[in-house]
């Protein structure tokens, strides 16, 4: 008999470890991009995906043989109600890390919103805050979404942080003073035909085999008594399972992040020109009302799910092109 080949993962299928379930329905962005303009900017957003749709537009994508000609591609539409301004947080820099130096919260805060937090009347001011900014490191947006906006049955509202770069610190809080208690619009934070990056939690799968969960081969018919199992866990000496050996267990609902995503449509559903909602609505979601988003390609998570927007931090253009948009098909 000749010698058989044990199951083995393909090449490159541990690329991420470990695969556990997330720890919250809401991702995190924990990079964000160094920009160099000279006024600040909020580098993030939130949206609600919807579902997908057909995107005809004229290929401006240079050096290609499809230049020019029409181009059919898919398009994920995002909905993205405004976020609020709520607060703002400090951090200072040391020998242990990054670590939060001050907070001030508006006390103007939608009342689905105020029920999550209790300030107190000794709560920091912006007079305050303003005075600690030679010990300030970073500053972020404190922002909250509500996901009643995009037309969802969730009260409870998402409350993150957003980075703010560009000019100096000084710029930046007089930046985020003029926000304070205020809704910001996704047109003010993204333009139309530049690239995101969207972080989101990935569709739940459940338990599943090594099979299907890590691609490893399965085994001759009749060679054993399992075939869907693995041909060893590994040598007899040390008695132990190394991590690089692929089990069973969760696949999906798991954090990951969508590089490159560009902004092909950015409209609002009463002012557009295209048809954005099918006769009946999305499947799983229904109609989208008021701002949107079409980015090309497809994002991780289900429908319904929330995903953040980050400015894009990879491969960044030197400008940017306003897409050429003939037709949408929903």
């Amino acid at each position: 008999m000749g010698h058989r080949k044990h199951s083995q993962p393909r090449r490159g299928s541990l690329a991420y470890l470990p695969r556990g379930r997330a720890k919250s329905m809401e991702p995190r962005i924990r990079t964000w991009p160094e920009i160099t303009a000279e006024q600040p900017k909020l580098l993030g957003y939130a949206g609600f995906k919807v579902g997908c749709i057909q995107v005809v537009s004229i290929d401006d994508r240079e050096k290609t043989p499809n230049h020019g000609k029409q181009l059919v591609s898919l398009g994920t539409v995002v909905a993205t109600p405004p976020v609020s301004v709520i607060g703002i947080r400090g951090y200072y820099e040391d020998i242990d890390g990054s670590h939060a130096l001050f907070d001030v919260y508006s006390s103007d805060m939608p009342k689905e919103v105020s029920r999550l937090f209790t300030i107190k009347p000794k709560e920091g001011t912006l007079e305050k805050a303003e005075k600690l900014l030679n010990r300030t490191s970073e500053l972020f947006a404190v922002v909250a979404v509500l996901p009643n906006n995009a037309g969802i049955s969730q009260k409870k509202p998402y409350v993150f942080e957003v980075a703010v770069k560009g000019g100096d610190l000084k710029k930046q809080f007089d930046f985020l003073k003029g926000l304070f208690g205020k809704q910001v619009k996704i047109e003010e934070v993204f333009e139309l035909g530049s690239s995101v990056d969207v972080a989101s939690i990935t569709k739940g799968k459940g338990w599943e085999g090594p099979i299907t969960r890590w691609g490893v081969k399965k085994k001759q018919h009749k060679s054993r008594k399992s075939v869907r199992a693995l041909g060893t866990l590994g040598p007899i000496s040390p008695s132990s399972i190394m991590y690089t050996v692929p089990r069973a267990g969760q696949r999906g609902f798991h954090q990951r992040v969508e590089y490159n995503k560009r902004i092909m449509i950015m409209s609002n559903t009463e002012k557009t020109d295209f048809k954005i909602n099918p006769s009946g609505g999305y499947k799983h979601y229904g109609f989208v009302n008021g701002d949107f988003v079409v980015l090309k390609g497809s994002i991780p998570g289900t429908y319904r799910r929330m995903v953040k927007l980050r400015t894009q931090i990879r491969n960044v253009p030197n400008k940017v092109l306003k897409p050429n948009i003939l037709e949408i098909v929903v």
